[in-house]
């Protein structure tokens, strides 16, 4: 075998190659869900991944006796780097992701590379992976390799776990979590008069979203968003930009009565968004849309029957956090959410995630609903 070569990217060819690694190294991965070969394209591309407008970014590939043998990216988030050091960021902070490697070898060479790209763009610290955001896809997938991922969710290869542990100097720095539960079964009876006595509260209103005022609706939600999760480790503001891109990807797949809003004594003061597992429907494309797939994943999300919800952000203003008034909040959104899961789409299982392990008061409301941790992400550091 020859030696390995590692080159940055510079081509609209070779970033084609780095998205199309992916899909023949995971091939054969049973659990693994290619993502639509287009969206892809789109996460690696200025221009159209507003990321890039807040961060440098180098894309690499490995390649072996004429062969592509893996890939990395290495970047830095300047909007991540101005963070407070204690919120996880901070000064100094690089990352890498999107590694995917055909050996060991070949994966610590690449890792090196990204490490030297980082030491030269002046970092003294790095965080990974994240692919790329910490909005996207963030950590190694440590538990859960048998059974696929959610919608937005990643699925890695657990040797490539063991390969960055196998270099001694990454150790862990967070841990994210997501858990899984029987939303067929109502909730223990503690939740249920919890839900209860919310509904007799004049004080306290649930609503569901109006997708007919999307763009207010969406910035109403950024706005607790960014209030309730701005202490929280990791947290990066999204920028205008990114808001206008995320709506335009979620709103195919938002649909009223998954999504509330809690209103207390006439203000939003929390929200919980659930979404159809969207990998259910494209898992058996294969990452294709074209020439037939297109169609039926229109049929799909124009009424959506899944096995699994997954609830991918939730969040209660800081002013209320850590009362007994945000817990109930919680679980009215959730109990309501449960309901229409089940009995307007079919959906037999959720998914709560990701959490941070140590995030006390999330964890205890999953604890309360009898939901069990089904996957385990972690973030890894080193200092360089």
């Amino acid at each position: 075998m020859g030696d390995v070569t590692i080159q940055p990217i510079g081509t609209p060819r070779e970033r084609r190659e780095f998205v199309d690694l992916a899909y023949r190294i995971n091939a054969n991965d049973p659990n693994w869900v290619a993502p639509l070969h287009m969206e892809a394209m789109e996460l690696m591309t200025p221009g159209k991944n507003p990321f890039f407008e807040h961060a440098d970014v180098q894309l690499y590939l490995a390649r072996q006796d004429g062969r592509t043998v893996g890939r990395i990216s290495a970047h830095i988030d300047h909007l991540a780097v101005a963070m407070d050091p204690v919120q996880g960021m901070g000064p100094g902070t690089g990352n890498w992701g999107l590694l995917e490697a055909e050996s060991e070898g070949i994966a610590h060479a690449l890792i090196a590379q990204a490490e030297t790209w980082l030491r030269e763009k002046g970092m003294t610290r790095v965080l990974a992976p994240m692919s790329m955001s910490v909005w996207e896809e963030p950590g190694q997938l440590t538990l859960g390799h048998d059974h696929p991922p959610t919608v937005m969710m990643g699925h890695q290869p657990k040797r490539y776990a063991d390969y960055i542990e196998a270099l001694g100097a990454y150790q862990p720095a967070k841990v994210l979590r997501t858990y899984e539960l029987d939303i067929t079964r109502p909730f223990p009876p503690l939740i249920q008069r919890i839900v209860q006595s919310g509904e007799k509260n004049p004080r306290i209103r649930i609503r569901n979203v109006d997708k007919s005022k999307f763009d207010a609706e969406a910035a109403l939600i950024l706005d607790i968003l960014n209030d309730a999760w701005s202490d929280n480790w990791g947290f990066v503001p999204f920028t205008d930009t990114e808001i206008a891109y995320a709506g335009k990807k979620f709103k195919p797949i938002v649909h009223n009565d998954l999504i509330m809003i809690a209103e207390y004594d006439g203000e939003p003061v929390a929200f919980m968004m659930t979404l159809p597992d969207l990998n259910e429907a494209i898992k058996p494309m294969g990452g294709k849309l074209f020439p037939f797939n297109f169609i039926k994943l229109l049929l799909w999300l124009r009424k959506p029957r899944v096995r699994t919800m997954r609830v991918p952000l939730m969040g209660v203003r800081k002013k209320l956090q850590s009362s007994r008034l945000a817990s109930q909040l919680a679980f009215m959104m959730i109990e309501y959410i449960r309901r229409n899961s089940v009995a307007r789409y079919g959906a037999t299982r959720g998914e709560i995630g990701w959490v941070l392990d140590d995030n006390q008061g999330m964890n205890a409301i999953a604890d309360a609903i009898d939901s069990k941790v089904n996957k385990e992400y972690t973030i890894y550091e080193k200092h360089l």
